[in-house]
């Protein structure tokens, strides 16, 4: 799939892409027709840096019930000749087309649109994606509407080896399993399903029992030829590795995983032996010292597992350095250091947006680092990254740390955050928004009583009205 193209921040649909909260009041005070055309492009084209984490489904679900949006470009979508080449594809390709178009429809339906569940129901009956439809149909249909997609369901599945295969996996797989359970009630359907449920088990158990890994009583040398073979199959495998390696090796053993991190045994074994060592001699500077000469993406990711008084004093030192180590090293800093690390971490913040921009994966932890530091002179730079980034997690981290940082946030951005996509940061909002705002007091009444809502967002909803709304502090 290729990568969405976002609009600038400024604009209706760049505000919908990102899923923040003033998008949707944007939208409503719009021109109707712009709205809807903003809304369908986000709906049929996911902008979602992440959309197996990143939640927009609700969000645009309750923009179509205030505008009172129609369904057809999404049909269109749905029924569109890309869905026939899709049942070619690799199940993430295809339900990276739809599955939020899907997802959309499922809480429409749940808000009671018929016409979000008649298309359902269509598109599980005849659609590629049509799993995903079924799991949004089995939280939100009747028993006798999926009873009725039993006929097209498994007519996907011809009845050969190759077929009744395919179904065993898919009953074995499938995420909601509830029409499958009706489905075996039926006598017509009960023998081949049943069939099927146990070929599913039997093959689940027959993978736990043939698995090719490590065995008892394998030996350090054992555990390094096992990593080996897995990266020139180009499967790293020095993480579990490393876990056998804490069972298996014994004192005398010490020397050997020494040489092998210093690199004496092959690029498996040092990274499997460094990750090993930061877990089981977390404070020897030596471990260190190896990590700063291997100065590469495993021995990295070694030292981010490491939080202990010694790997944050290097922390300190190497956080100036210009490469993935130092950027390791300053996220340390931000999780585990105190105030007086606020600088290196503020710096980190400033030279991670300049270079690589509002999206960075390392912006995270930064972003953390400041709320938790409660670095108040980084509000000017978490401003720009709520307004800047599309990545919703994000943005909600920077939320929090804007609550935690700069004194405008309950009434500025706290307000908005009680429309954004993510529950969390709509939680945050709950917390902190300003009610001197007329829209404050209707909207966190409106999340109350939303059915939909996530029961963290109306607990902090419930809470704050028992402190008479007044705004956390």
């Amino acid at each position: 799939m290729f990568e969405p193209v976002i609009a600038p921040s400024g604009t209706l649909l760049g505000l919908l892409q990102r899923g923040r909260g003033d998008g949707t009041l944007h939208a409503l005070a719009a021109p109707r027709t712009e709205a809807l055309t903003a809304l369908n492009q986000c709906v049929l084209h996911d902008p979602r840096q992440d959309w197996q984490v990143e939640n927009r489904s609700l969000y645009y679900a309750r923009l179509y019930l205030d505008l009172d949006g129609p369904l057809g470009d999404i049909e269109n979508h749905l029924f569109c000749a890309d869905d026939v080449f899709d049942d070619g594809l690799p199940q993430e390709q295809t339900e990276a087309r739809t599955g939020l178009a899907l997802s959309v429809l499922g809480h429409l339906a749940s808000y009671g649109r018929d016409d979000a569940l008649m298309l359902l129901r269509r598109y599980a009956a005849h659609g590629a994606n049509w799993a995903w439809a079924l799991d949004e149909l089995a939280l939100r249909d009747d028993d006798a509407g999926l009873r009725a997609l039993a006929g097209p369901v498994l007519a996907r599945f011809p009845a050969t080896p190759e077929g009744e295969a395919r179904l065993a996996a898919a009953v074995r797989d499938a995420y909601e399993p509830r029409p499958w359970s009706l489905w075996e009630a039926l006598p017509e359907y009960a023998s081949r399903l049943r069939a099927a449920r146990e070929q599913g088990s039997f093959s689940r158990w027959q993978r736990q029992m043939t698995a090719n890994g490590p065995r008892p009583g394998w030996s350090v040398q054992a555990v390094f030829d096992w990593a080996s073979d897995g990266l020139r199959r180009g499967t790293p495998l020095h993480v579990p590795a490393a876990r056998c390696l804490a069972a298996v090796a014994v004192p005398e053993d010490r020397a050997r995983i020494l040489a092998a991190a210093a690199g004496a045994a092959g690029e498996a074994a040092r990274a499997t032996a460094l990750h090993h060592l930061v877990l089981d001699e977390p404070e020897n500077p030596a471990v260190l010292d190896l990590i700063e000469a291997a100065d590469d993406e495993p021995a990295v990711a070694a030292y981010r597992r490491m939080c202990g008084p010694s790997a944050v004093a290097r922390a300190r030192t190497w956080a100036v350095r210009p490469d993935a180590l130092g950027a390791a090293a300053a996220a340390l800093l931000a999780g585990h250091g105190t105030t007086e690390d606020a600088p290196l971490v503020l710096s980190a913040l400033r030279a991670t947006v300049r270079s690589e921009g509002p999206d960075a994966q390392a912006l995270f932890a930064l972003v953390d680092g400041t709320g938790r530091l409660a670095i108040g002179c980084a509000a000017p730079v978490l401003r720009h990254i709520y307004r800047e980034t599309s990545s919703s997690h994000l943005r909600g981290r920077a939320a929090r740390a804007l609550a935690a940082t700069d004194p405008t946030f309950a009434a500025g951005f706290a307000v908005e955050c009680l429309w954004d996509c993510e529950e969390s940061t709509r939680e945050v909002a709950a917390h902190h928004a300003e009610t001197a705002d007329s829209r404050v007091a209707d909207r966190l009444r409106r999340l109350a009583a939303d059915p939909a809502e996530e029961e963290d967002v109306q607990s902090a909803v419930r809470d704050r009205m028992a402190r008479g709304a007044e705004p956390a502090v």
